[in-house]
Order: C-alpha cells, then structure tokens, then sequence
C-alpha cells in the first residue's frame, strides 16, 4: 500500500511483463530461477521454525490449508484454488507496489495483490519494500480465515472513502497496526501475546521483538487511539496493539467509518512510543534500541 516505486516497475515492464489497467499481471512462473527457489525454501524454513509457539493458530491453519510449498516458490493459481471457494478472495500478481487507489479497489473487491519477483540471498533479513515471500507468505494465510478476510474487505472499502475524503493517514495506521504489525492475546505466550501481522510473520527479527522484547509497548487496541497513533518505517516498532481475538477486527469491520474519519482527520497525531493514561497497557515498554528517525 504505497505510491509506486516507478524505477522498478519500469524495469519490470521493459523486461516484457504485460500489464493491465489495474496493474496485475500473469504470474511469469517460467521467469524464477533456482536462486528464487531456494531464498524461498531458506526464508519458509527459517520462519515456520521460528514461529512455532509464536504465531496465532489462524495462521498455521491458513498455511496448512492454502497447501504451501515449502520447497519452491508456489503458483499463484494454486493458491486461489484453495482459498477462492473459502472466504471469496483471491490472489492477484503484481510487478511491485501499486498506487494506493488500485491496492484499495482490489481489497474492496476482495483481491490482494501479490508482488511476484523473490528477494535476493544478501536480503534475507531486511527489504525496503515487498516481495513475494512477504506478500505470500505473510499475508495470504490469514485470507482463508472468514472474519480476517471480512475486516480486510471492509477495510478496502473504508480506504477508498478515506482517500476521496483526505483521511487516508487514519486507515493507513490502521492497516499499519492491524494487517502488518498486529498481536493478539494469548495468555500462556512470553508478554501475553502471539503475532498475527504480516509484516511480523515474515521477519525474523520483528518476530522476536514483538513477541519478546522489553522494548517496545503493548497496548490492548482500541480503534480511534490507533487510527491517531504515528508508526515507525525506519526501525522496529515502538508499540504493537493487541486484539482480544479476531472477533475485535470482525466489529472493526461493521464500523461506520464516515463519522469517525470526519472526526478525527484534523486531530494531532500521537507520537508512535507515547503511552497515554488512557490505555490498557498490557507491556510498558523500556525504549531501548530504537532509531532516532521520524515517525509517519
């Protein structure tokens, strides 16, 4: 969800990749090499053991059910075979990041687009933008569950009325600490919590500290103080928010959004590590390690 890195889409179309009008593309399966193949198999490895005790339960169901490979990268249209007649989505290819309007049209319509190309080998731990071990493997399996799949459609619609309303900073937060970087209760769990956010499940590093780390905050989630909170790009995070059970995000999903957008567009952003006297903090976080850089 983002403006487009225009650099390398065009790279992708000089190399002969046929786009549409809404940016998708056939996923050129004959186009990963043996290279491709095995950062997959390193990174699915690598994760799946890492997350074991870690990740919500949702997500290994999804994971198990969509049929994964673990060895190779997997054919986009197998994947939809499995979670098509499941909850209504499927998954479109794409060169890359894509236009915040096109990505919220797509969700709206219950697509979720997936960059097609594979990281390199000396970029295992850290990418600036999404490829597809991120996009697939972080995002995909929770699609096949009925209430997160609900709260993403109902959060593409709210984004396309946020961005013709100028509010589109209030649904990217939410996306931000919800899609991307959310945890969800789960008392017997080191801090109480297990992850569920994309951005999380594909990391190594943001897997332990969201789930271990005494650094950063976790706070029990409450929609309007996450639609005000700023969040970090240049670092790990200074607060996660914590959803009760997916059952939160389902009435997420029945929120009227106009009303609050309206309200809340012209208020003062909270910095992204504050902790207000109003939160149900689960873990107050030490502060330590983080970057000094702004927040968005």
């Amino acid at each position: 969800m983002s403006v487009p890195n225009t650099a390398k889409l065009k790279a992708q179309f000089d190399a002969g990749l046929e786009t549409r009008a809404d940016f998708t593309i056939d996923q050129p399966m004959h186009r990963y090499g043996a290279i491709d193949h095995a950062v997959w198999k390193q990174l699915y490895t690598r994760q799946t053991a890492l997350l074991k005790g870690r990740v919500c339960d949702e997500f290994l169901e999804g994971v198990e059910r969509l049929n994964l490979s673990p060895e190779s990268v997997p054919s986009f249209d197998a994947i939809n075979e499995q979670l098509l007649p499941a909850t209504g989505w499927r998954i479109v290819a794409v060169p890359g990041l894509v236009p915040d309007q096109v990505f919220f049209e797509h969700l709206a319509n219950r697509r979720f687009p997936v960059t097609w190309w594979m990281r390199r080998p000396d970029q295992l731990d850290y990418l600036q933008e999404p490829d597809c071990f991120h996009d697939l493997y972080g995002h995909v399996p929770l699609l096949i569950n009925p209430v997160f799949a609900d709260y993403m459609h109902a959060y593409g619609r709210a984004a396309l009325f946020a961005h013709d309303a100028n509010a589109l900073p209030l649904l990217a937060r939410l996306y931000w600490y919800t899609v991307e970087f959310g945890l969800i209760r789960d008392a017997a769990s080191p801090n109480g919590v297990k992850i569920y956010g994309a951005g999380i499940v594909s990391s190594k590093g943001e897997t332990l500290h969201s789930q271990q780390s005494d650094a950063p905050n976790r706070i029990a989630f409450d929609l309007e103080r996450v639609m005000q909170t700023q969040y970090r790009i240049d670092t790990f995070q200074k607060t996660y928010f914590v959803i009760d059970d997916f059952s939160q995000l389902f009435d997420v999903a029945r929120t009227d959004f106009a009303p609050l957008l309206a309200r809340l567009v012209d208020a003062t952003p909270l910095p992204a590590g504050e902790v207000r006297a109003t939160d149900r903090v689960i873990t107050r976080g030490t502060g330590e390690g983080w970057a000094t850089n702004g927040d968005v």
